[in-house]
């Protein structure tokens, strides 16, 4: 029986990929796993001409140059002073301004535009009649600040958004979606068992979703190296947490697959309107920093948060709610946050396999 019941579950699953990768219901699901790829490759290409421009500025300067040597320049030093520091500056632009004064006619003010550096760093400086008024040092890429604004990404948008009604538009069109179609009747005439049917439309869902959603997170992750110098992109993979940040982040994903996929395959089951589960699952899931730590627990994205690799600090002044927002759960096991999850979802699809063995059509009510 048991090589019977995989058989039909490979065979469902072959049927169901086929109706879940090409349906053009489902090409929104293909633009939310994008959005956030196409926001980092975007920031590759700017980080690669910024880091060309500056190579190319570097090359024309009077002299080597450090990033010391950029630091020392200050406002209220002369024109004469900055040349002799840092040699004549490889890119400059000047302009006049009549200037009211308060007590007094009209003056012409000469501003300069300075422009040094070392080739990773680049120094602005604004001069008015030959003195330094402001100046604007730059660096390249950082490392620490951008695996931080990647995992913020992975948090609040991907996570909360992408994952999340990307596992509503997949699971809960597998049944949903069959009676909507009027062909759940073919399914139930099969020779298949309800209960075997609804595990195989599960993990057919499941592959659906693991493929789109990691397959775009390993890109997303390629496209933040990429922005990154060879050498500090090598040492930050092989020498630092690059490749561990990654399996975490792979298993992030896959993790909420399963956990919002059983979520929105029971809804499917249970009720007619995918919107007010998929409303309610979304408010509990978003006030979740907010409640008693025994109802934390109650939630998919406690756990999963509590796996994040990078965690993201609260600025000064960062407002008490969002600050509360963006806080850590309390730290758990990974194996503990894994096996709730899993288990979890195991007796969500328990209840299902109940609710589908009873489940009666009536294409005229839906």
């Amino acid at each position: 029986m048991t090589r019977t019941w995989l058989a039909q579950i490979v065979a469902v699953i072959r049927l169901e990929l086929k109706k879940t990768f090409f349906a053009k219901r489902g090409l929104w699901i293909y633009l939310l796993a994008l959005m956030p790829l196409a926001l980092f490759v975007a920031h590759a290409v700017n980080v690669g001409y910024r880091n060309g421009v500056r190579e190319r500025l570097a090359a024309h300067n009077q002299k080597p140059l450090t990033y010391q040597d950029l630091a020392s320049i200050s406002t209220g030093m002369s024109r004469e002073e900055v040349i002799q520091r840092l040699g004549k500056p490889p890119s400059a632009y000047s302009w006049d301004e009549q200037r009211q004064d308060e007590s007094g006619p009209a003056r012409l003010v000469v501003h300069e535009t300075y422009n040094y550096t070392d080739g990773t760093s680049e120094l602005h400086i604004r001069l008015e009649d030959g003195t330094v008024a402001g100046t604007e040092l730059g660096q390249s890429e950082n490392l620490g600040e951008s695996t931080v604004i990647f995992a913020g990404v992975f948090q609040f948008f991907y996570l909360r958004l992408a994952i999340f009604f990307g596992c509503l538009g997949i699971f809960m069109n597998l049944f949903r979606g069959e009676l909507l179609d009027k062909s759940l009747h073919f399914y139930f005439l099969a020779p298949i068992r309800r209960d075997v049917l609804m595990v195989a439309k599960y993990l057919a869902g499941l592959l659906a979703a693991t493929v789109i959603f990691v397959t775009s997170e390993a890109l997303q992750f390629m496209a933040l190296c990429w922005s990154f110098d060879p050498n500090l992109r090598n040492s930050y993979l092989y020498h630092g947490h690059g490749f561990a940040h990654l399996a975490a982040y792979l298993g992030i994903t896959a993790l909420a697959a399963i956990g919002y996929g059983s979520l929105f395959l029971a809804a499917g089951l249970w009720v007619r309107n995918p919107i007010l589960p998929a409303a309610a699952i979304l408010i509990w899931e978003a006030l979740n920093p907010f409640l008693p730590s025994v109802l934390q627990k109650i939630s998919v994205i406690y756990y999963l948060k509590s796996l994040c690799p990078v965690e993201i600090p609260a600025a000064p002044g960062t407002p008490p709610l969002f600050a509360l927002l963006i806080s850590s759960p309390e730290p758990i096991p990974a194996p503990v946050a894994i096996l709730g999850v899993i288990l979890v979802s195991i007796a969500i699809l328990f209840v299902s396999s109940r609710r589908v063995r009873r489940m009666e059509i009536n294409y005229t009510t839906e």
